[in-house]
């Protein structure tokens, strides 16, 4: 059974038990992801510079729900594009985790206090020429946010049972160099996730789908993510 064919009640049931009942090792990336992976001739681009973003769960009471930003207009680049809290590793940071905790605490104030760490995703490479590593958190209520508003237009929040719908996600093309470029894409009301941001949430989806086939068959889960 493929992630998309998984109903999503039991993916739902698989990481609500996973998020809430932590007790293993966070799994660590094995694979890189990108923009070439709809569009192979691409290709990633020969120089990276690393960076981490957080994946933020948040643990309400009537289901989990995913937080975003959306980027101020004014930024240089990715202006106005909704994405994860996150950002450049600098050479003072302890790791992935440790870049995505800070980028998220100076963005939209979200202290790490807050934050459990659970695991990492598939390392994601952009076409932009970033190694970004998302680190997938647990975000405890209650919580107050203050965004920078030089680089966060706005902070919302998404239910994680709209990324685990089947209708999601959508593939859409632009014209990119004179040729069609493909991506993902997540259309929500008033909101249009795509690029990097929906190229993870795929990957969250997989790894959701794969945890929730093997709660069903009653395997052991080797780590919540």
């Amino acid at each position: 059974m493929s992630p998309d064919e998984t109903p999503v009640e039991a993916i739902d049931a698989a990481v609500e038990n996973a998020v809430r009942s932590n007790r293993t090792a966070p799994r660590h990336a094995a694979k890189i992801r990108g923009d070439h992976d709809l569009n192979p001739e691409m290709g990633p681009p020969d120089s990276l510079r690393e960076a981490a973003v957080l994946v933020p769960l948040v643990d309400r009471p009537e289901e989990l729900t995913v937080i975003f930003t959306q980027r101020t207009a004014t930024l240089s680049s990715h202006a106005g594009q909704i994405s994860f809290p996150g950002g450049r590793m600098e050479p003072e940071d302890d790791g992935p985790e440790d870049t995505a905790l800070r980028e998220t605490a100076e963005e939209i104030g979200l202290e790490r206090g807050r934050i459990e760490i659970v695991g990492r995703l598939d390392t994601y490479v952009t076409r932009t020429g970033f190694r970004v590593t998302p680190v997938v958190g647990v975000v405890t209520p209650p919580f107050i946010l203050t965004p920078d508003p030089t680089e966060v237009a706005e902070v919302f929040e998404v239910p994680l049972s709209f990324i685990l719908d089947p209708s999601n996600p959508q593939r859409h093309s632009r014209e990119f160099l004179g040729k069609p470029r493909w991506f993902y894409a997540f259309p929500y009301p008033q909101r249009y996730i795509w690029g990097a941001t929906a190229g993870m949430l795929v990957n969250l989806r997989d790894v959701l789908g794969a945890a929730a086939r093997e709660a069903g068959e009653g395997g052991a889960s080797s780590g919540p993510l």
